[in-house]
């Protein structure tokens, strides 16, 4: 079999390089979202699936101001919670299954927003200290059950000290000593929020209570 010459391979690496750059992410289709245009949404506590049993609630503390923010009116999340267990669903398992109808005529939501959060929390990677949090989340019309729009955000904080091992390994500790005091993550869930809703490229559209404004979109991040 007749060896490829070296030059040939190289011609052919840079082609696929190019042709791999010219790929694009097709837009976000918006058409259910406009067709639907919800004015109040309910948020329900999210899916965890870490093993952090703080995530869910921390997550929701971060959730209601930027939905606010873009214009929508958000259902008191501590309120929904309650009421939710208050009448024996006691788990986020047990509230993503109640009907979608039943929502809309109880609560009164034009929409709903599922969340599930996939990473949460420090892991460490050789000696530097990185905390991540990733969510998805969809948001469904409760009158018809389409998903006018879905989203997922991740973020990543790390800490290390260069180059240098030694820096490292001390930075690496004293990350985890001030981690084990303070909860990095309720900073970083807010940034991930905020950039899943404000993301101009695929984020919300402006709700029905923000001021009329040029950009479609809720705003830039």
């Amino acid at each position: 079999m007749k060896s490829v010459h070296p030059i040939w391979k190289c011609c052919l690496a840079l082609l696929l390089i190019t042709i791999a750059g010219c790929v694009t992410t097709p837009p976000f289709d918006y058409s259910l979202f406009r067709s639907h245009r919800p004015r109040s949404i309910l948020v329900l506590p999210p899916l965890n699936q870490t093993t952090d049993v703080n995530a869910p609630y921390s997550y929701l503390s971060t959730i209601t101001r930027p939905l606010a923010e873009c214009g929508y009116y958000v259902y008191p999340v501590a309120v929904v919670d309650a009421y939710m267990k208050e009448n024996g669903l006691p788990s986020a398992e047990e509230m993503h299954g109640v009907a979608l109808k039943k929502i809309r005529d109880i609560i009164g939501a034009d929409a709903v927003l599922y969340v599930t959060i996939e990473e949460w929390g420090q892991k460490y990677v050789v000696v530097q200290s990185i905390t991540t949090i990733r969510a998805k989340a969809q948001l469904i019309d409760t009158v018809s059950g389409q998903v006018i729009w879905h989203g997922t955000q991740a973020v990543s904080q790390g800490s290390g000290g260069g180059g240098d091992p030694i820096a490292m390994l001390i930075a690496a500790a004293v990350t985890q000593m001030i981690g084990n005091v303070a909860d990095f993550t309720h900073d970083l869930s807010r940034t991930a929020n905020h950039g899943m809703i404000y993301n101009v490229d695929n984020g919300f559209l402006a709700g029905p209570y923000l001021p009329p404004q040029e950009n479609e979109h809720c705003g830039e991040y």
